[in-house]
């Protein structure tokens, strides 16, 4: 789906009207994302996460290396709505995206200004609006949404475009801890039912336990590209990344270094809890006081 070879990118900083240099913000990223996988991006503030974003969608070019979007090359003037189609975008601030006077109107627009017949707008607004669960607010205001509303209706309006992938940069970062997990809810199911490669990046540690892959970044730089289970396992690399680990994790690492019985990361608490019954059980020996 992605492929990305040496991708540099450079911006160039004024000191004063004419004194000028340029700060590398990616230094040599590769990487290859098949279809349908779940990737996770992690790393501090200006690691590099959302100008890799922006390359992802040709909002940003290569200043050196190249970067393929289903075997096109980003820098093919001639590809460029191809690829724009293929790859949906979701930002920090869904205001910044949202223009309708309604929900439906909202998730509209796209598809209305790429020509699509009347009635198969209808159907594409009714199917990504289930999708994000804002079907029955459809005739209000987006001025009239919560917050987590606003951004799943900026996610509507990014897969009415009917992308093969979903790139989001930092969707959650505004949000309060309910509607956080309202989002990534969502776009935990475009993965697992649509089959919809996800991009995801952010810097909460706790959003990425289910992804397929983390790619952790710093400075411009991948210095880890793993699943979520050996990338929290690594204290040293997330603390070099200024990474917090996610609470549930942090406990059985914890447990482990008491010599409890857990050998690796634990990521979800049900897991948590399944593990620490059958260890309380296997001590006690009755499943009585277990299940106390």
């Amino acid at each position: 789906m992605i492929k990305i070879e040496n991708l540099v990118h450079k911006y160039t900083i004024w000191k004063d009207e004419n004194t000028k240099s340029e700060k590398t913000v990616l230094d040599g990223i590769s990487l290859d994302i098949p279809s349908g996988q779940f990737v996770a991006i992690l790393g501090p503030n200006g690691s590099g996460k959302s100008t890799l974003a922006r390359h992802l969608n040709v909002l940003l070019l290569p200043d050196e290396g190249k970067v393929w979007i289903d075997g096109k090359d980003t820098q093919a003037k001639e590809r460029l709505y191809e690829i724009r189609s293929r790859v949906g975008m979701v930002f920090q601030n869904p205001d910044n995206q949202i223009i309708g006077t309604s929900v439906e109107e909202d998730v509209a627009f796209g598809p209305e200004n790429k020509n699509v017949e009347p009635e198969k707008i209808r159907k594409i607004v009714e199917d990504v609006l289930r999708k994000v669960r804002l079907w029955e607010k459809r005739k209000t205001p987006p001025s009239k949404l919560s917050g987590g509303q606003k951004q799943r209706l900026a996610t509507a309006d990014a897969l009415a475009g009917i992308p093969e992938c979903l790139v989001l940069d930092e969707p959650t970062a505004m949000l309060d801890p309910s509607s956080r997990k309202e989002v990534i809810n969502i776009v935990k199911e475009l993965n697992q039912k649509e089959g919809m490669t996800i991009i995801l990046i952010t810097h909460h540690t706790d959003e990425v336990v289910d992804a397929d892959r983390i790619i952790l970044m710093k400075d411009g730089k991948i210095i880890g590209d793993d699943t979520p289970k050996k990338i929290f396992a690594d204290h040293s690399l997330l603390k070099s990344a200024k990474m917090d680990i996610p609470p549930v994790v942090e406990l059985s690492m914890r447990l482990k270094k008491q010599n409890i019985g857990l050998d690796e990361p634990v990521l979800h608490e049900q897991e948590m809890i399944r593990k620490i019954t059958e260890l309380y059980r296997s001590k006690c020996g009755g499943w009585k006081d277990a299940a106390r």
